[in-house]
């Protein structure tokens, strides 16, 4: 699984060993039941945690049990009957092409950092990268002469992107004339593509400020963050009547139904498809 995975993974297994510790001492992890974890979850639940936080630490907590039962560390699985909060599938905020154009324009291109982050910009706004697979984009991850990016997903999964024109030529500046000018690259970064002036790998929280930097200089509301960028593209693709198949694979999502979000944004594009495709729809 990715880092950040296994890392919450074993963060809601060591809520769970704080909470048995603290509230049933003594007791063996063989003897661990549901009445056990209902209290585990009440007191999630009293964190005021959103309801997809919960969800979240709940699926730590059973692939942890299934793992024990699976290495037949326990006898029985604890969590079977756990039900999870209900989640709603709530849409995503995304910018309009305009704004996506204000926010450009907000970039000081008289910087190299600003000609940096223009290139980082463009190329997740063109690729719909996810803000960890901009970060680890690699030189050699670049086959510009050919149009196409091979990116690393969720899961060390790897996927060929095509990149737009615009993103190409932002590359070449901040590669050519930007990167080059850096006074020193740290051993191990020597293939990251985008770097900080320390010659190191940026952080995506780094990203996230640079987002939200822009964001207050344009006028922007307040939550545009790296992932509004990367649905913004879904979105654009879909009300300009993209295969919804194509923009999964472009997005690297597993499960079309992750993709089918960016079809309830436009009520427009619903409409135009019940014109062109239902029999009886007037």
């Amino acid at each position: 699984m990715a880092e950040n995975t296994i890392e919450a993974y074993l963060h809601d297994v060591y809520m769970l060993q704080r909470h048995i510790q603290d509230v049933h001492p003594g007791i063996s992890i063989q003897d661990i039941d549901m009445d056990h974890l209902r209290s585990f979850i009440a007191v999630i639940n009293d964190l005021e945690l959103s309801a997809a936080t919960q969800a979240r630490i709940l699926s730590g907590i059973k692939s942890f049990f299934g793992y024990l039962q699976l290495e037949e560390i326990i006898s029985r699985d604890p969590t079977e009957l756990m039900e999870a909060p209900k989640l709603k599938r709530s849409l995503p905020a995304v910018l309009s092409i305009k704004d996506i154009e204000k926010l450009f324009e907000a970039i000081d291109h008289s910087t190299p950092e600003g000609q940096r982050n223009r290139a980082i910009l463009e190329t997740m706004y063109s690729c719909g990268l996810r803000v960890s697979e901009t970060v680890n984009l690699r030189l050699s991850d670049m086959y510009l002469d050919i149009e196409f990016i091979k990116v690393t997903g969720k899961g060390n999964k790897e996927r060929l992107v095509p990149i737009g024109s615009t993103a190409i030529t932002q590359i070449k500046l901040y590669r050519d004339h930007v990167r080059t000018q850096l006074p020193k690259i740290k051993a191990g970064n020597e293939d990251i593509l985008f770097l900080n002036r320390r010659g190191t790998i940026l952080s995506r929280v780094m990203i996230f400020m640079i987002l939200k930097d822009l964001a207050a200089k344009s006028g922007l509301p307040a939550n545009v963050h790296p992932h509004t960028l990367r649905h913004s593209f879904a979105t654009h693709l879909v009300e300009a009547g993209a295969d919804l198949r194509a923009v999964q694979e472009m997005l690297g999502h597993k499960s079309i139904t992750t993709t089918e979000i960016y079809t309830h944004l436009d009520r427009s594009y619903l409409r135009q498809t019940l014109e062109k495709y239902h029999p009886r729809f007037q």
